[in-house]
């Protein structure tokens, strides 16, 4: 790597939006008392954990805070797993006003009706605890919504370098059956104790290293998005974690061996993901279809033998998918794309609006790619632009593309030395279920994405079906 650590935090702090305090390093949890007190002054500490992190680390940062004279008060999750649903944002709402007697109510209530989410902001008010984070992403997630709900922010103490939303702007949680991504700022002060993250089970840190390699084909759809000018690339949100993300992927037996200068390198690379989001106010710097297929098991509460699958063990799976789907577009030669058939072929708004309803008929959230493809649709003139351009700009884009994404074979290597998951079977995922997910995935987002790319080019079935196919990365 050309810059040092050094340079490259303080890069990353220079640009972000909210974060101001980015600590890492061995036996870094001391520091919580210090930077708590800089940060919030005069405020009160709630310390949310769960019953794997509290003796890991809550225990032990209660202890730091209350000898430092921070009045501090702690809540525990009790239940064995769960997600970043509505109902965990409602319980911790209420951490923050300090009412845990009723926040414990909602935990323990398996019929738990949502509330409004429209209703959930507070007026500031220097009465409410200050939300500290012991845990992983959800925990984080959960954390950083409701204190934006109340005109505040948080610290956050990760215990496993396992997913990218410690930094990142936004919180992506389960509403009314749809995941979403909910705006709110990031943390401001992040503590990372490379002594704990490093002890972390390892799974969750493959889980990281997935998340994380997620940010090759993701980088390569925003380089798409900018090539047709939906989505600009921001130079700062785009060097700020790709100049590093080969080097800090390098390592990945080195990670599966739980050494912790490689952990640490994955970490590092996740809170700069983060932090690219936050300079671009949106996750369009660290996941795309990539993370659609994640999302969709996660809405159909997905489970393998009995179990929650992570995040990361989710987007692997996708990860790869997409780097096959990208393998295939390789060989394509479009520059002898028939752009007049293309577009005298392209279906109506009204058209495209009818097929998300077939498409997602029966889904928890039926509307979806209703809603989102009325926000993407481009008109039959915009389509032409777009195509005209592919086909005069074809070898130029081929080769920026293949510079930036893995071919499947090297993401599914890097994947199985790391200990991820390196075939859909391992989530409890049949390649039946991974094909029939590819026309949700395209129109589940707004973003712009290579299967919209491919569905305005006519070779949509030249670059998904070949994966299924005999040789296919996904043979059935």
């Amino acid at each position: 790597m050309s810059k040092s650590f050094q340079e490259r935090i303080a890069y990353a702090l220079s640009i972000s939006t909210d974060t101001r305090v980015f600590e890492m390093g061995r036996g870094f949890a001391s520091k919580t008392p210090v930077i708590f007190k800089n940060c919030f002054p005069g405020r009160k500490a709630m310390i949310v954990a769960d019953i794997h992190t509290w003796p890991v680390l809550g225990e032990k940062v209660f202890g730091l805070l209350t000898d430092a004279g921070v009045p501090t008060e702690k809540y525990i999750i009790e239940k064995e797993e769960f997600h970043a649903e509505w109902k965990y944002v409602e319980m911790v709402d209420l951490l923050v006003e300090g009412k845990l007697a009723e926040a414990k109510v909602i935990e323990q209530d398996n019929n738990h009706i949502e509330a409004d989410a429209e209703k959930a902001f507070k007026p500031a008010s220097d009465d409410y605890f200050i939300l500290v984070s012991v845990g992983s992403g959800v925990i984080n997630d959960l954390c950083k919504l409701c204190s934006h709900h109340h005109g505040q922010s948080y610290l956050t103490l990760p215990t496993a370098a396992s997913v990218d939303g410690y930094s990142s702007f936004g919180s992506s949680i389960s509403y009314q059956h749809s995941k979403q991504t909910f705006s709110c700022p990031a943390p401001l002060a992040i503590i990372a104790d490379t002594d704990v993250i490093a002890a972390a089970p390892k799974e969750m840190t493959a889980a990281g290293y997935a998340d994380l390699a997620a940010k090759v084909p993701a980088g390569a759809e925003w380089m798409i998005a900018d090539f047709v000018g939906s989505e600009p690339i921001q130079p700062d949100a785009w060097h700020v974690l790709q100049d590093y993300l080969d080097d800090f992927l390098s390592r990945p037996a080195d990670v599966a061996a739980g050494d912790p200068d490689a952990i640490a390198d994955i970490f590092e690379g996740l809170t700069l993901s983060g932090i690219a989001m936050q300079a671009a106010r949106s996750s369009r710097p660290a996941s795309c279809c990539d993370h659609l297929f994640s999302h969709l098991l996660d809405m159909t509460e997905h489970r393998f033998n009995g179990k929650l699958q992570s995040h990361g063990f989710q987007v692997a799976i996708g990860t790869m998918t997409m780097c096959a789907v990208f393998d295939e577009l390789f060989k394509l030669d479009l520059t002898k794309i028939d752009v007049d058939a293309c577009v005298k072929a392209w279906p109506t708004l009204a058209q495209e609006q009818e097929r998300a309803l077939e498409v997602f008929k029966g889904f928890p959230a039926p509307k979806l790619g209703y809603d989102n493809i009325t926000k993407k649709y481009d008109d039959a003139q915009e389509v032409r632009r777009q195509l005209e351009k592919l086909k005069a700009e074809w070898p130029a884009l081929k080769e920026k593309l293949k510079g930036q994404v893995w071919s499947f074979e090297k993401m599914q290597a890097a994947f199985k030395a790391a200990g991820a998951p390196y075939d859909p079977s391992m989530v409890g995922v049949k390649r039946e279920q991974l094909r029939d997910f590819f026309p949700k995935v395209q129109l589940m987002r707004f973003r712009y994405n290579l299967l919209d790319l491919a569905k305005r080019g006519g070779f949509y079935d030249a670059i998904v079906n070949p994966v299924f196919e005999k040789g296919g990365a996904w043979e059935l």
